[in-house]
């Protein structure tokens, strides 16, 4: 299958589900493919054939951007080498959960989320501790017997029972003893698989392009934080300092490649929340669907973080940005 159809059959599985989906960023390079909403879950979406190709620093940004845009960042992939992925498994890579379309599909249009992880060593489960605990002592079981029965030792049981993971073997052999489902979903999009993947934070993002440090000096003295991206189809995006407003920057001459940044720009930030701006030299209209076309000048008078916002709805169309 090609990555082009892919990409199609992941937009049309995620529509089916109930999310919108953003236009596909198809400007090189990018850090995500498409951004998708359903109620409060947003999805960042990086889809591969396969999923070697999916580097630390596409890993580092999504993962940034993520943060940025209260959005779950997610690799939708068919193999890793000449493996296919396996169906109901969360993989990881570069600290960003990774699906096959099968286990997508579940996940999503389902709603049956998955219960294997993989990790060094093999294939793993959560187990729910305060279960095992209640199954062992209904059975009127102690710590030793259950460790015999599973061949292990004591304090491996106790950690069970204090949230260690087990092996998928291991969790088979105890819901078998005590005849119960013992193991919990990997939360995928709660918490975008942070309980059970094993990565630090990512990495800060890049320096400030010094052909942007204009544009971030306006948007820092009006109150935004503001961060450079080095992948994304935006050079910026910046947060209130309550996080309740961020708002997509790009910035370059008014080309034919700026144009389709601006128009990605605004179908990202639809699904997304959030404003989007573009900064030119000279401006040829007021917008580009619904990103705000501002010219560099004009952009470095802005004083207050009201004038942007108007400037953004004038511009817009917006009668009142929320």
């Amino acid at each position: 299958m090609s990555r082009s159809a892919l990409v199609g059959n992941v937009t049309a599985m995620l529509e089916d589900a109930g999310f919108i989906v953003s236009d596909r960023c198809a400007i090189r390079p990018k850090s995500f493919d498409i951004a998708a909403r359903r109620g409060e879950d947003v999805l960042l979406v990086k889809i591969l054939g396969n999923i070697d190709a999916f580097d630390a620093r596409t890993g580092a940004e999504m993962r940034r951007l993520g943060r940025y845009l209260n959005a779950t960042p997610v690799v939708i992939g068919l193999r890793t080498r000449d493996q296919d992925l396996d169906p109901g498994v969360v993989y990881f890579r570069n600290g960003v959960p990774v699906l096959s379309p099968d286990t997508a599909m579940d996940l999503f249009v389902e709603g049956v989320p998955p219960l294997i992880y993989a990790a060094p060593g093999g294939l793993y489960v959560n187990i729910d501790s305060e279960v095992l605990q209640d199954a062992r002592e209904q059975k009127d079981w102690s710590l030793g017997r259950l460790a015999k029965e599973l061949g292990v030792s004591r304090r491996t049981v106790s950690k069970y029972e204090d949230g260690m993971d087990a092996s998928v073997e291991v969790a088979a052999e105890l819901e078998d003893l005590f005849d119960a489902p013992l193991t919990s979903p990997v939360s995928v999009l709660e918490d975008g698989g942070d309980s059970v993947r094993k990565a630090d934070d990512p990495p800060d993002g890049p320096d400030v392009d010094p052909d942007d440090e204009a544009i971030v000096t306006v948007l820092t003295r009006v109150g935004y934080e503001v961060h450079p991206t080095e992948r994304a189809p935006f050079k910026t995006v910046s947060e209130d300092e309550g996080q309740q407003e961020q708002v997509l920057t790009g910035h370059s001459e008014f080309t034919k490649t700026a144009e389709k940044r601006a128009r990605i720009m605004s179908s990202v930030g639809e699904v997304t929340r959030t404003h989007s701006v573009y900064v030119v030299e000279r401006a040829p209209r007021e917008s580009v669907d619904g990103t705000a076309l501002i010219e560099q000048a004009e952009m470095e008078d802005i004083e207050d973080r009201s004038e942007l916002r108007n400037l953004i709805a004038d511009r817009t169309g917006i009668e009142e940005l929320a």
